[in-house]
């Protein structure tokens, strides 16, 4: 008797499809202001590397040891967070990279906490160089150094 083998695929989003085939921002930023990485218990490495202009993120661009979901993860991750104050880009949750994939598979969902996570730690280390929010009279946000 022949058995067949079952191929185990995976349903992805045409997003996570799309930015995993052709992501954006991908590479090491030599002159980043703030860098997070992070390890997952699944063995993928995500890194993150954020330009700032005084507490507005400029520019992001990440780097993963992981296939699809982390690819993808990073490249919309790195999208959505330019133009944001720090304040703001630290209050995404892996939930709603997830909704900005169009969705991943719940043994995948991971990948997003995993982005995030290198995201939160790439603050924290921007914060423990020194730099604080300061809240203007006109309401605006700065960073300083202490």
């Amino acid at each position: 008797m022949e058995q067949q083998k079952e191929s185990k695929q995976v349903d992805y989003s045409a997003k996570v499809i799309e930015e995993a085939a052709h992501p954006q921002n991908v590479g090491r930023m030599s002159n980043a202001d703030a860098y997070g990485i992070h390890r997952g218990g699944c063995g993928d490495t995500m890194e993150i590397y954020l330009q700032l202009d005084g507490n507005r993120i400029q520019r992001a661009m990440f780097m993963t040891s992981g296939h699809t979901p982390a690819i993808a993860a990073g490249s919309v991750l790195t999208t959505l967070v330019p133009g944001l104050a720090v304040e703001e880009a630290i209050r995404i949750s892996a939930g709603d990279l997830i909704e900005a994939l169009g969705g991943l598979p719940d043994t995948h969902a991971h990948c997003a906490e995993l982005m995030v996570n290198a995201l939160r730690q790439a603050i924290a280390n921007w914060h423990a160089r020194g730099h604080t929010v300061k809240h203007t009279q006109a309401g605006e946000t700065v960073s300083e150094r202490r």
